[in-house]
């Protein structure tokens, strides 16, 4: 019976979050706060829930100005992590919130020491990664990248993130082999097949992994911005 309800409540947790998530990319961050509550309540230990209430106050606390639901939201991120210590996107929003409140260090704090907890797992380096890139610290994003390739050398998200590095820096022979690499694993990146096709067409190459590539051939294409950078 304890089983039963418990699959039921699960699922009734799992239609509230969908709901909420769907109000929240809709713009309505009150209604969808209310559904992340309601998930919360039919499963405590749901990590998701807290995860996406916490990122719908970070949203409204921020656009609107309203301190305390950035504090509501820090408390949930902590929340989500006492469920799960390796949810990555509770680390990113947790992250993000640090900063945006004038705690950078604390920032890094919290991400070098999920790295230090997890040194086996690319996601913590790859946010760690994130968080010096977003500082203008790129050879530091870089470095950690590179360790994450260390951990997992077929982690598509750190070759792409790499990559982009490099694209940014010139480097774009160097960016071209990430890429393409990161597309074997995970073909589904229209803009990083986008960006290929376009350093390949720059210098009639018919092959993604050339390394003849010069930074003089390709300055002109140097304007790629993905929408989302990790």
């Amino acid at each position: 019976m304890v089983a039963a309800l418990s699959g039921c409540n699960n699922l009734n947790s799992q239609a509230l979050n969908s709901e909420g998530v769907r109000l929240y990319q809709q713009g309505n961050y009150q209604q969808a706060s209310i559904r992340f509550q309601e998930a919360i309540a039919n499963d405590p230990t749901s990590a998701n829930g807290y995860y996406n209430l916490a990122a719908s106050l970070h949203k409204s606390g921020t656009m609107y100005n309203r301190p305390n639901d950035l504090q509501q939201a820090e408390t949930l991120y902590n929340k989500c992590l006492e469920h799960d210590p390796n949810h990555a996107e509770c680390y990113r929003g947790l992250a993000v919130l640090l900063s945006e409140t004038n705690r950078q260090d604390a920032s890094f704090r919290l991400l070098s020491g999920w790295v230090q907890a997890n040194p086996s797992l690319p996601d913590a380096r790859i946010e760690l990664a994130r968080l010096y890139e977003e500082t203008g610290r790129a050879e530091e994003a870089k470095t950690t990248l590179i360790d994450a390739l260390n951990v997992d050398p077929n982690n598509a998200r750190a070759l792409t993130a790499l990559g982009r590095l490099r694209d940014q820096s010139g480097d774009y022979a160097q960016a071209l082999v990430n890429y393409s690499r990161s597309l074997e694993i995970n073909r589904f990146q229209p803009e990083v097949a986008a960006r290929v096709a376009s350093l390949n067409a720059a210098t009639g190459n018919t092959t993604a992994t050339s390394t003849g590539t010069s930074a003089t051939q390709l300055g002109s294409n140097n304007m790629w911005q993905p929408t989302v950078r990790y």
